[in-house]
């Protein structure tokens, strides 16, 4: 993930939060898809999270939305959730982990 704050327990708890939020079409979670680019947390309880999806127009966006935010508002600490869909970078199946891949049929380098 690109630009994860980690400097707390709370930040680590939302994380963790955010891999239990599984894409309900493909089965693996939004942090192994690749699809979450950033998590900040100000001291008031705002937790940002920077995501991207696979393709624009997603039928589920707001499904994944609505999951993040619960998953995210279980966080003792949290107050609000906000989400900012972004589209640069561009998502890319490179941008999985490699045990996403393994799961999807992609090809895995050794």
């Amino acid at each position: 993930m690109d630009g994860v704050q980690r400097g707390d327990l709370v930040a680590d708890q939302v994380i963790r939060a955010l891999r239990g939020v599984v894409d309900p079409e493909l089965g693996i979670d939004l942090v192994n898809l690749g699809l979450i680019y950033g998590v900040n947390m100000t001291a008031d309880g705002t937790v940002t999270v920077t995501m991207t999806l696979t393709t624009m127009g997603c039928p589920i966006t707001n499904v994944l939305q609505q999951m993040i935010n619960t998953a995210i508002r279980k966080v003792a600490g949290v107050r609000e959730v906000q989400i900012d869909v972004v589209w640069e970078p561009t998502w890319t199946p490179a941008r999985m982990s490699r045990t996403a891949r393994i799961a999807l049929g992609y090809h895995v380098e050794k």
